[in-house]
């Protein structure tokens, strides 16, 4: 692939201009059938201006693949960036993707900004990326990568698969009304309602008018978002605006209700919470500024929707919002589900919501659910039982959160491989490919799995290809019986026209589900946005004891000279930021009221991040110990070797930077050591 590889054929005159060339290749390995797919050809032509240029200077230095691989590399890093994938996760796919071809490229994954370099630094792209959760483009996107990198798909075939997904041709029809406006505002409601009481002590008329506040910041977002441009900078202000209000209008007429279960229902689609722990795992990665910026940079955005908030209420009450802010979170912020049969329930509602938001798909849901109920049931029933036993420190949350987030992701991965497992079994017999069909296992696992598609397809939660390769296996079978028939003329399995879509798509949907497209709608429950907003709130709405006022230390262990000037006055901002980051990482003084400001949320994100890691790292040592004990026991098979160390490798960067040899050379290293002897 570099300027040492063999010469390619001259590129066509055709590139660029809108034209796909085609023509036909056999595909297959020595136990089974050759099949025969039309060579497409990616058009380059519907490439920015600047990817062009890059494209076909690299294409005539290093050959028209080694041009697309570079394509492929940075549109994959862009979209899963669009698509809230984890940094460090998305580097790990892209390392993979140099390895295996060996391009001369390193990137540059910010929190906005992404910059790539290809050809030894020759060339420089850059690319600033909005983003938001898309649980299925997180996983499209990596499954595409997988099987470019193993092989399955050509690199023409994976930028056109690319192309199709994001023109939504490979999500199902429920996927798409809720992926986007309209219909995505069916989901607000849902979520709003259901976070006001299991999250944030709520009762029944908290949650209905948190779904309409909810309902309302739905169509805040729809309305500033179709008119674009600067208008989208009015949304958290806005939304935090038309939430004060609403919520101070009802506490002002009808004299009831919990504020502050309200406010933190609706705005909880806004606070990306998951940023906190992401954050610190970047910071414990070594990723300094990512993990920093990420950190401050949600601060921010949920200090501005806090504070719409609170100016919304100050205009419905008309100046008296501290009051009525008090007055609310004392009377009536008691819960109603703590003890309650229906608990379980309306997190599970609320989980649904959470779905929707990620944009998972409708018929992965129940995986989904699974996850998220462990690690919420782990987390809650630990706390509980441990809180009597630390009475004076926050031990009992900072391992609740361990444990809740260590189950989540071992759940997650459990669920994954079972998925993996039953999905290539089902491809296998789909495309004619698995040659153990008298085995009762993998029998029980396609009939399961057919069965699933039937069902799936009949509520209409389900892409209706899936369906149509019902149809493809049995159009396969035939053929493969006259490739069997010696009296038959067919030497190879033809695929033409829909069907070779089809086949892509099995292709492609075989390869492993990545676990991050699970598991973060769990740890978005398992440390809500809310958190950061409970100390926002806490400064705007300050608790004043009696004789004590303009006291430099609150009884919640806010101070005056922190939070109160956060915004304020430009010379305490740096002071500010580590105050806050000290708070968020660990727990209060011993001298601070323990039940006072829910000092405990502090150690959520720290003992989270720690959960992860100790998650992944256990999942990572059972993969390796696995490994190494077949290996040493029977001989395994080499592709199944080689797919176990990429499944390592990827789990390994869902929580540590897994660093490329070009980082630090050892040659370099070695010379170093060498020359500060010599001036010793």
């Amino acid at each position: 692939m570099d300027a040492a590889a063999p010469a390619t054929p001259p590129l066509s005159d055709d590139l660029g201009k809108g034209k796909i060339r085609r023509s036909t290749r056999p595909r297959g390995r020595d136990d089974i059938p050759l099949v025969l797919l039309s060579d497409r050809r990616f058009d380059v032509g519907t490439l920015p201006k600047d990817m062009q240029r890059v494209y076909r200077q690299l294409a005539e230095k290093h050959g028209d693949e080694y041009g697309l691989l570079f394509v492929f590399t940075m549109r994959t890093a862009v979209e899963l960036h669009r698509a809230w994938n984890m940094t460090l996760l998305t580097s790990n796919v892209l390392q993979q993707i140099k390895d295996e071809f060996d391009l001369h490229m390193t990137w540059d994954l910010g929190v906005f900004r992404l910059k790539f370099r290809v050809d030894d630094g020759a060339h420089e792209l850059h690319r600033k990326v909005p983003y938001d959760y898309d649980s299925e483009y997180q996983d499209i996107y990596y499954r595409i990568a997988i099987a470019l990198i193993r092989g399955d798909i050509s690199v023409d075939e994976a930028l056109l698969y690319q192309t199709e997904a994001k023109h939504g041709i490979h999500t199902a029809g429920s996927g798409l009304f809720l992926r986007d406006f309209p219909g995505r505002l069916v989901v607000y409601p849902l979520q709003a309602s259901m976070c006001a009481i299991i999250f944030f002590n709520g009762g029944w008329i908290d949650a209905a008018i948190a779904a309409i506040c909810g309902l309302v910041a739905g169509f805040v977002e729809y309305t500033l978002s179709y008119v674009g441009g600067q208008a989208k900078m009015l949304i958290d202000v806005t939304v935090g605006l038309t939430t004060g209000i609403i919520g101070g209008l009802w506490y002002k007429f009808q004299g009831q209700g919990c504020l502050s279960a309200i406010f933190l229902g609706t705005l909880y689609w806004f606070f990306y919470g998951t940023a906190f722990v992401i954050g610190l795992l970047e910071i414990i990665a070594g990723e300094l500024e990512t993990g920093v910026t990420r950190f401050v940079a949600v601060s921010v955005k949920t200090f501005v929707l806090s504070l719409g908030a609170s100016l919304g209420l100050m205009l419905a009450v008309k100046g008296g919002a501290s009051i009525a802010w008090h007055e609310s979170t004392e009377l009536y912020c008691g819960g109603i589900v703590n003890g309650q049969w229906y608990r379980i329930p309306v997190y599970l509602l609320c989980s649904v919501g959470v779905l929707g938001q990620f944009r998972l798909q409708i018929s992965r849901y129940w995986v989904g659910l699974l996850v998220q109920l462990a690690a919420y049931e782990i987390q809650y029933q630990t706390n509980n039982g441990l809180q009597e036993t630390f009475l004076i420190d926050h031990l009992d949350t900072a391992t609740s959160n361990i444990a809740g987030a260590t189950v989540g992701v071992l759940v997650a991965c459990a669920l994954s491989w079972v998925g993996n497992k039953f999905r290539k079994i089902y491809a296998a017999r789909l495309l004619q490919k698995d040659q153990t069909k008298d085995s009762c296992f993998r029998n029980l696992v396609y009939s399961f799995m057919r069965y699933s598609v039937k069902v799936h397809s009949a509520i209409r939660i389900n892409r209706r290809s899936e369906i149509q390769k019902l149809q493809l296996e049995e159009k396969l079978k035939r053929q493969h019986e006259e490739l069997n028939d010696p009296s038959s003329s067919r030497s190879r399995i033809e695929v033409e026209g829909e069907d070779e879509d089809l086949y892509l798509e099995t292709v492609v949907g075989s390869q492993d589900i990545n676990i991050w497209s699970i598991l973060m709608p769990a740890v978005y429950q398992l440390v809500p946005g809310s958190v950061i907003a409970k100390f926002w709130f806490a400064a705007i709405f300050p608790p004043v004891q009696d004789g004590t006022e303009n006291s430099e230390q609150k009884p919640d262990g806010t101070q005056d000279s922190v939070f109160s000037n956060l915004m304020g006055k430009k010379q305490f901002i740096f002071q500010n930021i580590i105050f806050f980051l000290q708070s968020m990482l660990i727990t209060s003084h011993t001298t601070i009221a323990r039940n006072n400001l829910p000092m405990s949320n502090k150690v959520i994100s720290a003992s989270l991040s720690l959960g992860l890691i100790f998650g992944f790292a256990l999942v990572q040592d059972f993969i390796y110990a696995r490994r190494h004990l077949l290996g040493s026991c029977c001989e395994e098979d080499p592709e199944k070797a080689l797919d176990g160390k990429r499944r390592q490798t990827t789990i390994s960067g869902m929580y540590t930077s897994v660093g490329s040899p070009d980082d630090d050379p050892p040659s370099i290293r070695h010379e170093s050591v060498k020359n500060g002897n010599k001036d010793e």
